[in-house]
């Protein structure tokens, strides 16, 4: 029996046991959108001592004194964002290395976000890739998260890979390597972002939250934490383009629908490799999440 049950922990512990790689969702968005210069699409945001830029590669860093973030020069209100990004090694704890869609600069307090976040960990654990969807959030502590959490098939510390949001009118769908991760639909106007959000990218000490709820606290023994950036893609319709701009597509069908072959491999990273679905916490409120109604 004892042997049993360690088994059955070794299987919780490692997902990625279970299955190799997803299969293969059959089409590659990311191939459609050219890689963008750093200079000619974002601007540095805060922390500038604390960024440096070699080729079109970016990399920023947290240390004792400060995180780092960029920001898009154009607000959009539906595209496809993507970067390949490199996340730091080892104990990471507190450390929050960011992806994102925002409006907050220009509601703050009611504002709309779409993230994708590596949660930093300890020695010997897995990151956290944390998506999540806010909409006319508050910092209030009156903000409601729509987390869906995983550990990814690859160590994102020891490749780059490339991390995409799709947002259009009626979805958004998060990407890693092509494969899709999680479909967000747009059930309600109430539930979904519909206002222009800009682009950016940070650093930051979150560790009041980030690890096992803030169980573990950033240490700076261990500084500088270090993420990189490259091979930056936006496309689709910013908020000055014409009413008449067709949002882009994350499949080969103009309506964006995803074909029968991403469906299967987002199946399969939802089975193997995620960690939480806030619409399956029975701890929160889901008459505050009716997109989690069926």
């Amino acid at each position: 029996m004892a042997a049993i049950l360690l088994i059955f922990l070794l299987m919780l512990s490692f997902p990625s046991m279970n299955a190799g790689s997803p299969p293969s969702p059959g089409y590659w968005p990311s191939t459609k959108f050219r890689p963008m210069s750093f200079h000619y699409a974002f601007k540095s945001l805060w922390g500038f001592s604390h960024q440096s830029l070699d080729q079109n590669a970016l990399t920023i860093w947290l240390d004792r004194t400060s995180g780092s973030g960029f920001k898009s020069d154009r607000p959009f209100r539906s595209g496809y964002f993507g970067a390949s990004i490199k996340v730091h090694p080892g104990y990471t704890a507190g450390v929050i290395t960011a992806f994102y869609l925002s409006n907050s600069e220009v509601h703050p307090g009611f504002h709309d976000e779409v993230d994708i976040e590596f949660l930093g960990t300890t020695f010997g654990k897995p990151y956290t890739l944390q998506t999540n969807v806010y909409i006319r959030g508050s910092g209030d502590g009156e903000i409601i998260g729509r987390e869906m959490k995983f550990h990814l098939w690859f160590d994102p510390t020891q490749d780059f890979h490339h991390y995409a949001i799709f947002w259009s009118p009626k979805e958004i769908i998060f990407l890693v390597d092509d494969v899709p991760i999680r479909r967000y639909q747009r059930k309600s106007d109430a539930t979904f972002p519909l206002r222009p959000m800009w682009l950016y990218g940070s650093i930051w000490d979150a560790s009041s939250w980030a690890t096992e709820d803030g169980k573990y606290k950033a240490d700076y023994n261990y500084q500088p934490f270090v993420a990189k950036f490259t091979n930056f893609k936006a496309g689709g319709c910013s908020a000055y383009s014409s009413p008449r701009c067709r949002p882009v597509s994350a499949s080969p069908h103009r309506s964006g629908r995803l074909t029968m072959q991403q469906y299967k491999a987002m199946k399969w990273v939802q089975r193997y490799h995620l960690v939480y679905d806030y619409c399956k916490d029975p701890k929160r409120n889901h008459a505050l999440t009716p997109e989690c109604w069926n």
